[in-house]
């Protein structure tokens, strides 16, 4: 249904499940009550703002705001994983911008008041290049911890409860990182350690992956030893409980693992050998599924998720002894995320006090996460109200829930989620770790997402955005004045956006810009049909959704139409600059890592993604057509490019061409390139200086603003000379 305002909030619902509201305005306690089937009244979000007749009226953009590029850089810690060990303490994985994004495995402090433990020594940091975009580096086992190391990428072995244990080497040197190991589990077994392998060593593009053991003999490193091999790709081989079985995902080119996937499971011999493999999802050629994330329960069932049927990805179980698949609890809801990085955990088994075993699981429906319990007999699901309106993975022990979440004022973090007896409500909320525990001192400039829908060029068909308004409780703009809208096309481009509290987006809002972040389709989050509408029409239906938000926020008096910019990271970059290339809807744009050639992408990306182009965009005229740098006659307005010099799924050169063609051409154009950096910025300067320099550029060029930070803008060719 096409909406005709951006006026209207959602007050009341009569369902957590209910996909009729159109916006929702996240705030500080909505999420206490939207998890209940009882109706919902407005709430009240506090601020520290002043009266409108105190504020200072300024132009938009202009504003001053303490959320500098500082720090959102210092804020800008990633999670890579949480685990708990035998005694229940919590580990986790993070990167600091500040060590040059160094990956930490680190340990909860023991005692309340104290700091964490930094597990990794310094000379050490725990990151997988696996795939490129990597994922379950580490995996704890009583007091040990086997872990990817960055620089040789190397399996080590370390022991979790001395702080000054030394890593020791578990595979061999080759002489270099040409090995990449994941998504590891221990088989005490046969004492070895079963994990994905990415051989490189004949081939950087087109690596070799399997399903190998590592021995973990004391001071005897042995070759690993395949145990599945053959096809393509493969992730999370998971054992059961006595060490029999061994669940597996596998995948094939061209398909991703979201597109076309199988589950399968093998038998453990007497020797170690992995035979009588039964393919249990994914081999009916009728039924077009992508099982993922399968996990043993203490008793021996499969459980996995996968999207057949009704296209989202829902919980269900293997039955063994009839080779049948069985519905958990069917909902329009996707249970899972799609299969970028390894060790993603969406659900954990947890036992009640009636020794039966639950289900502890997360679901995503209509933009935002809800948590919950489901048990398994009777079929039911109860819903826990937490302060999260995100939710990524899920550790449990005991009577507790390490979840990772977010909401649109809690930024990245871990909570500690108590239950009760009967595992059906929550006793206990509590942050244990956070990617920026400080930020909360900056609440009263946050700017709340908005979630709109608005339709698409397709009649009939409608696509989803995080809208975010200027805020800053010390300003105020004219009447008459609309701001400036950056909006932001996320990567993927097979990903989806959230609307939870970045202050890299609140850098933006609170010096009066507005910001509106697009779930186009081909976004995840709203099931396989909204999916592949992207399928052989990438360039196309992505920026025809980001054009028709900005008209739509245009329409409804959110933006000025002089001053639309677009953004865009990796895939999100591609966008950015078909959107310039082949729209006159923006003024100016600023692509990160972004593609400009599909052709070279194809020819020079990692294999992970090599043939993911193949269902994306189809014969080589769409290859030619739809790739901004054979078009650079269509570009009119200023563009910024920001490029990692070690980025190799999309390789520099991307970057080199489309600027040396706007130089050419004499459009505004400026590149930024930073040494170190691949894909994805993880250094605390590079990520000050691409926001600031992103900033100034639009203010320069289109912005009829000053900035109220002093920035040193770098050279714009074709008008600094000027």
């Amino acid at each position: 249904m096409a909406i005709s305002t951006l006026t209207r909030f959602s007050t009341s619902a009569t369902s957590p499940l209910s996909s009729a509201l159109v916006f929702r305005h996240f705030g500080k306690r909505i999420i206490f009550t939207v998890a209940t089937k009882k109706k919902i009244q407005p709430l009240s979000f506090k601020t520290m703002a002043s009266s409108q007749d105190n504020k200072i009226t300024a132009p938009y953009g202009s504003w001053k705001s303490p959320i500098t590029a500082d720090v959102v850089s210092g804020s800008s810690k990633r999670l890579g994983g949480t685990a708990v060990d035998p005694q229940g303490h919590l580990f986790w994985l993070e990167s600091r911008p500040s060590e040059s994004g160094r990956v930490v495995l680190v340990k909860e402090a023991s005692k309340a008041g104290d700091e964490p433990i930094d597990i990794t020594p310094p000379e050490f940091a725990v990151r997988t290049l696996a795939q490129e975009y990597g994922g379950g580096a580490f995996m704890i086992s009583g007091d040990t911890v086997i872990f990817s190391n960055y620089k040789d990428q190397r399996l080590y072995k370390q022991s979790i409860s001395s702080k000054d244990s030394c890593p020791v080497p578990i595979t061999p040197d080759y002489g270099g990182p040409v090995i990449s190991y994941a998504d590891g589990v221990l088989d005490s077994r046969f004492n070895r350690y079963i994990t994905v392998m990415e051989d490189r060593r004949v081939s950087s593009i087109n690596s070799t992956t399997t399903i190998t053991a590592v021995p973990l003999d004391e001071g005897n490193i042995q070759e690993p030893k395949v145990l599945v091999s053959g096809n393509d790709f493969y992730a999370f081989p998971r054992l059961d409980p006595k060490g029999e079985r061994m669940a597996w995902i596998e995948w094939s080119h061209p398909n991703m693992p979201w597109d076309k996937s199988e589950l399968w499971v093998g038998y453990i011999s007497e020797n170690g050998d992995v035979h009588n493999c039964v393919c249990v999802a994914g081999y009916d050629p009728k039924i077009v599924e992508s099982p993922t994330e399968p996990k043993w329960s203490p008793t021996g069932e499969l459980f996995f998720i996968t999207d057949r049927k009704n296209g989202f990805w829902n919980l269900h179980k293997w039955v063994e002894s009839k080779n049948e698949v069985l519905p958990l609890y069917p909902l329009n809801a996707e249970f899972a995320r799609p299969l970028w990085v390894f060790g993603m955990n969406s659900y954990e088994f947890i036992k009640s006090g009636a020794g039966k075993t639950l289900i502890a699981c997360t679901y995503r429906q209509s933009g935002r996460s809800y948590l919950g319990i489901l048990d398994d007999v009777q079929g039911s699901f109860s819903l826990l109200d937490i302060p999260f309106t995100d939710i990524d993975n899920i550790t449990s022990w005991n009577n507790y829930l390490y979840v990772e979440g977010a909401s649109a004022v809690q930024p990245s973090s871990v909570a500690k989620v108590t239950l009760d007896g009967h595992k059906l409500n929550v006793v206990d909320f509590k942050i244990v770790w956070s990617s920026s525990s400080d930020c909360l001192k900056y609440e009263s400039y946050f700017s709340r997402p908005e979630l709109i829908e608005f339709p698409t060029e397709v009649p009939g068909q409608n696509a989803y955005a995080y809208y975010y308004p200027p805020t800053n409780p010390l300003y105020q703009a004219s009447q008459e004045e609309k701001p400036p809208l950056l909006l932001k096309s996320h990567g993927g481009p097979t990903a989806e956006t959230r609307g939870i509290l970045s202050l890299s987006i609140q850098y933006w809002t609170s010096r009066g810009w507005a910001f509106v972040d697009v779930n186009y389709g081909g976004s995840t989050g709203y099931g396989r049909e909204f999916r592949e509408r992207l399928l052989g029409r990438w360039g196309i239906v992505d920026v025809d959704d980001c054009c028709s938000c900005a008209r739509f926020l245009l329409e409804n008096g959110k933006a000025d139409k002089e001053r639309l910019c677009i953004t865009g990271g990796s895939a999100g970059g591609y966008t950015t600059l078909a959107a310039l290339a082949f729209r006159d809807t923006f003024k100016a744009g600023a692509s990160l890592y972004g593609v400009a050639d599909l052709s070279l992408l194809r020819a020079e990306t990692h294999k992970f993604e090599s043939r993911y182009l193949d269902k994306l965009v189809g014969d080589e005229q769409a290859y030619f057509e739809r790739s901004p740098i054979n078009f650079v006659d269509k570009f009119s307005c200023p563009i910024i490019l920001f490029q990692g010099l070690e980025d190799k799924v999309v390789p520099p050169d991307q970057a080199r061409k489309i600027y040396k063609a706007l130089k050419e051409k004499g459009l505004p154009v400026a590149l930024v390139e930073y040494e170190g950096e691949q894909h994805g910025f993880r250094k605390a300067e590079n990520i000050k200086s691409t926001l600031e320099q992103q900033m100034v550029f639009f203010a320069r060029l289109i912005g009829r603003f000053s900035v109220a930070d002093p920035i040193t803008p770098i050279k714009i060719y074709n008008f600094d000379e000027h």
